[in-house]
């Protein structure tokens, strides 16, 4: 009988490492937008000197939530504090297991007092309808999965388009847009603004950690709405830019969000056990790739928790009770690692590059601009012969001429540190398809500030990082 359940698969995969290093999924894949409109390094130099246009209809999940028990099910499902959440407003929803190792991350979007509208990748998703059938909520949730990986032709249609127009010229365009001055938006909030005859929502917010907006609406409108778009830039003498899939991935790099980290619902007992059973053995979570150098028998050493990425303001102690919550009290009190940015060394980049060019078995192939070969990066970052963190989401970015990548360090790893990457996959690399035969390379990595982007670190973060309201 085939495997229904990650339960399934994982009981005739005792090793879940083993399992998820060899995964057959392929590399993961931004789903049918254009790979690149222009080039993909004017399009990442739009985001920091012109305008960009990001298409995110079909990379994400979408997840409706509404009903009298909307508020109380979120709130008790994810760490944030729901006090200050009024309408028109967006936060970065972060669940967490019971043993507190984050699952994901969502945006989501308050439109009533009992719906709300959450975006982002899949784990976050499937949670989330498992907690909704796991307990007794008066709610109601619809499921818009994202777009197939290779919709090999066939027609693609969601629920709502999403587009984002980001950079210093953005704000032109987005006039021109509506006909007149903006209204003040303020961050993570969301009014409406005219696109032609269209009125639609726009969150003040940015993945490149540049200015502008994001804006959506009916699937059906998104031809119309695109049409607007370009028009008004042209009229507003802006040099607006389509940012294709391959350009896209590589955004956070500079504005330090990291993407994908791996949910942390491989163990555990009780509720734990029974999402797993829960969960499809064709879900994300059981065909997700670990790829990178970091090798453990144990799942758990990949798993991260709100303090290490940056998200430990959002909790909300206040809470009676969430999921989690009593595990993140004991974690508070620990030296948890900290979010860095690697900035890394261009000869040794240029080492690894060259030895595709040479004879005998080569280093890893370092991908432009984002060698995204796995659901989920873990490379070892090393102090001599300790390993001191893991690089966990790279690219190189054209705006700052270096490759750079997002992880994790020791509480005692100082800003300008030089320390060690390990590129590439032990004994030759693992079986995944996305993986050819190669040796591994030393890479020297700088410990750089999150954001790495100084508009981005001086502006975008003050406000989603520091503020609570």
């Amino acid at each position: 009988m085939a495997n229904s359940s990650l339960h399934d698969v994982l009981g005739e995969n005792q090793d879940a490492v083993g399992l998820l290093r060899n995964s057959q999924v392929g590399i993961y894949v931004y789903p049918v937008v254009a790979a690149e409109f222009a080039n993909w390094r004017s399009e990442q130099a739009a985001w920091r000197n012109s305008a960009v246009l990001f298409d995110q209809s079909h990379h994400m999940d979408e997840l409706i939530v509404e009903g009298p028990d909307a508020e109380k099910f979120l709130a008790h499902h994810g760490i944030n504090s729901f006090a200050n959440f009024g309408l028109n407003r967006a936060k970065h929803f972060v669940p967490v297991t019971p043993n507190g190792h984050v699952i994901g991350d969502h945006i989501i979007f308050r439109e009533r007092e009992d719906k709300f509208i959450l975006v982002g990748r899949a784990p976050t998703s499937n949670w989330l309808m498992f907690c909704a059938a796991y307990g007794k909520w008066n709610v109601r949730l619809k499921h818009d999965p994202r777009s197939p990986s290779r919709p090999e032709g066939e027609r693609v249609l969601r629920t709502h388009y999403r587009y984002q127009i980001q950079g210093p010229d953005a704000p032109k365009v987005l006039e021109q847009m509506n006909g007149g001055p903006l209204p003040e938006i303020k961050f993570f909030h969301v009014d409406w603004i005219n696109v032609g005859s269209k009125k639609v929502q726009a969150l003040r917010h940015g993945m490149s950690g540049a200015p502008g907006l994001e804006i959506w609406g009916p699937y059906e409108d998104k031809a119309y709405i695109l049409s607007v778009i370009l028009e008004s830039a042209k009229a507003a003498k802006v040099d607006l830019v389509r940012c294709g899939s391959r350009a896209y991935s590589t955004n956070t790099l500079e504005s330090g969000w990291i993407p994908s980290p791996l949910p942390g619902i491989y163990t555990g007992d009780g509720m734990l056990a029974e999402y797993r059973k829960w969960l499809g053995a064709d879900s994300y979570e059981a065909t997700g790739a670990i790829g990178g150098s970091f090798v453990s028998d144990n799942i758990e050493d990949y798993y991260v928790n709100p303090f290490e990425l940056g998200y430990d303001f959002y909790i909300g102690w206040k809470k009676d009770d969430f999921v989690g919550k009593a595990a993140l009290e004991q974690m508070k009190g620990r030296k948890n690692r900290k979010k860095v940015t690697f900035e890394w060394n261009r000869e040794d980049v240029l080492k690894v590059i060259a030895s595709g060019f040479e004879d005998g078995l080569p280093y890893k192939w370092i991908d432009f601009p984002q060698p995204n070969y796995a659901s989920t990066s873990a490379d070892m970052v090393m102090k001599g012969d300790k390993m001191v963190g893991m690089s966990m989401f790279n690219g190189y970015s054209f705006n700052e001429r270096c490759m750079l990548s997002l992880g994790v360090v020791d509480q005692d790893v100082e800003e300008g540190d030089v320390l060690t990457l390990i590129w590439g996959e032990p004994d030759g690399g693992s079986r995944k398809t996305s993986i050819e035969p190669h040796r591994q390379a030393e890479i020297r990595v700088r410990v750089a500030p999150t954001p790495y982007a100084r508009e981005a670190r001086e502006n975008y973060a003050d406000s989603w990082r520091k503020r609570k309201d």
